[in-house]
């Protein structure tokens, strides 16, 4: 009986029980994202992601909620959140500004890595208190233990002769002379304020004004969400936005004014809404005054205003 053939050797398992991974190495296009995101244990599944992207995008671009929006098909709402938990964990920071002009700016940083750039506020916080100390001559106290020096025996030293010192005579001090008194009438002298601008109003009502105002300001949240109006806000805002058309404002130009550069957050949007009503009101058109051109009689040859030629009202109240 022949001996037994031994069977092929069986296919070799795979040591990695979860996932298996097959790297390729980027050369353009890349991100590097540390783990300290990819793997947060606080952080939700959308918040991780959306910082990826944001780290991914080149310095100047947009990433309002608006537009991040537009991009994904996450709501705004989840976005908002997204992102304020990415402040929370110091990955993003949003901050406004007043510009000179007047405008509102929000300035947006993303960080790859909060606790790094904690150490460089810190650091940089402590060379501009050392700089501050430098200017002024003065140093605080060093918080290190001060170390011991070995203990040297007192040299004896003979003591100097005293010597009388004579004893000035005092000097009288004049009293100081009191301060004066305000007078009644700077006590009750009014703050100059600034008047109150008065709320605009049609000087013609016409239907149609109101009719597009009411439509215009119902139609605005589809332009900005943050604007949410109620019926009796329209009603109330309504009048306010008729004199903009009776001022030959375009409903493209009203509905600008009314929704740049809105301040985040959005408190309150009716209060917001009749201010700029009020403030940015257009001037009202000059009127054109026509005059009839002048002719010259055809009797006495006197130049007279009329819209056509003939006589004079001399002539014609002789003739």
């Amino acid at each position: 009986m022949g001996t037994q053939q031994a069977s092929a050797p069986a296919r070799p398992v795979s040591a990695v029980r979860g996932v298996e991974h097959v790297n390729t190495r980027h050369t353009s296009r890349f991100t590097v994202i540390g783990n300290h995101l990819a793997q947060h244990r606080e952080l939700t599944l959308l918040a991780i992601g959306l910082a990826t992207h944001i780290q991914s995008l080149p310095d100047g671009a947009r990433i309002t909620i608006k537009h991040l929006a537009e991009r994904f098909p996450e709501g705004e709402t989840r976005i908002a959140k997204a992102l304020r938990e990415l402040e929370t964990h110091g990955y993003l920071s949003r901050e406004t500004e007043h510009l000179a002009n007047g405008q509102i700016v929000t300035r947006t940083r993303s960080y790859n890595q909060p606790q790094a750039t904690a150490s460089r506020a810190d650091a940089s916080r402590a060379t501009s208190s050392r700089a501050k100390e430098a200017e002024t001559g003065h140093r605080r106290p060093d918080p290190r233990p001060a170390r011991h020096q070995p203990a040297t025996a007192p040299v004896p030293v003979s003591a100097p002769a005293p010597v009388p010192v004579p004893v000035p005579a005092p000097v009288p001090v004049p009293a100081p002379a009191p301060a004066p008194m305000p007078s009644p009438a700077a006590k009750a002298a009014p703050v100059a304020r600034l008047p109150h601008p008065r709320e605009p109003h049609p000087h013609e009502p016409h239907p149609k004004y109101t009719l597009a105002a009411t439509s215009l300001l119902s139609d605005l949240h589809r332009h900005a969400p943050e604007i949410t109006l109620t019926g009796n806000d329209v009603a109330l805002l309504a009048p306010l936005a008729a004199t903009w058309f009776e001022r030959d404002t375009t409903p493209s130009a009203l509905r600008h004014a009314l929704t740049n550069d809105l301040p985040r957050p959005l408190k309150h949007p009716v209060k917001l809404l009749r201010y700029r009503l009020t403030t940015y009101l257009p001037s009202p058109p000059r009127a054109v005054v026509l005059t009839d051109p002048l002719q010259n009689c055809d009797i006495c040859d006197r130049a007279y205003r009329a819209p056509v030629p003939g006589h004079c009202p001399a002539c014609d109240r002789l003739g």
